[in-house]
């Protein structure tokens, strides 16, 4: 008996221990659940260089969790980025199906749905064209002076972009050129661009405009001849 009771602190002792241990460990599973959505980024990947997408897709796509709230609380949009590989799209309308198994999510953490859950969008092939580079003059020179036809060096640019697009692709533009004030000749090196987003310019970026701006030449003044011939009636 005396020996059962001299132990008696240290059973006490070892009891509060497993206590602590089993509050310890058993916490997460006494946590709340919750859920959350998050706005995860939409990542195309794997797209055939030859092949370009024509409509839109949207950037980001709605994901809701259901999981512990430490858990969610860890998380952030970016750690759910959801990845597209589109190594096997076609020229044509492509869709692809959003199923919460791809999404990479903690273990204790669940995918409850994804919004939206389908992604449709169209896909053409890519074309290259060459097509005349336009030089864009905006205002005019001062007063006596004008401008004759611009040169350019190179005068063609070489474009690319999705097939129907660049079909319809007549020619390219400069950056603008500022004539105002301009009371001489001049060189100057521009970007060339294109107005279409899906349409772009490989080669060359810029090109080298020379603008002659010359003293406007008028009408030469009448000749007053009333003299002379008075002078030549005269006896």
């Amino acid at each position: 008996m005396s020996s059962w009771i001299s132990n008696l602190g240290l059973k006490l002792l070892a009891l509060f221990l497993a206590f602590v241990v089993w509050f310890v460990v058993s916490a997460p599973r006494r946590e709340s659940v919750s859920e959350r959505a998050f706005a995860a980024p939409l990542s195309l990947v794997g797209m055939p260089r030859e092949l370009v997408i024509t409509t839109q897709v949207p950037d980001t796509v709605n994901v809701r969790l259901r999981g512990r709230s430490s858990d969610l609380r860890a998380l952030s949009s970016q750690n759910l980025e959801v990845t597209l590989d589109l190594r096997w799209v076609q020229a044509g309308e492509a869709q692809v199906t959003l199923r919460p198994q791809a999404i990479n999510v903690p273990p204790n953490v669940e995918v409850i749905s994804v919004d939206p859950n389908r992604v449709l969008f169209r896909v053409e092939q890519l074309r290259q064209r060459a097509v005349p580079i336009r030089p864009f003059l905006v205002g005019q020179p001062p007063g006596g002076f004008v401008s004759g036809d611009p040169t350019m060096l190179p005068e063609q640019a070489l474009v690319s972009g999705p097939a129907s697009q660049v079909r319809n692709v007549t020619e390219v533009a400069t950056e603008r050129i500022i004539m105002t004030g301009r009371t001489a000749t001049f060189t100057q090196s521009v970007a060339v661009v294109s107005d279409s987003p899906l349409v772009r310019v490989i080669e060359p970026l810029t090109t080298l405009v020379t603008v002659p701006v010359l003293p406007e030449v008028g009408p030469n003044p009448p000749t007053d001849t009333t003299d002379t011939t008075s002078k030549k009636k005269a006896p």
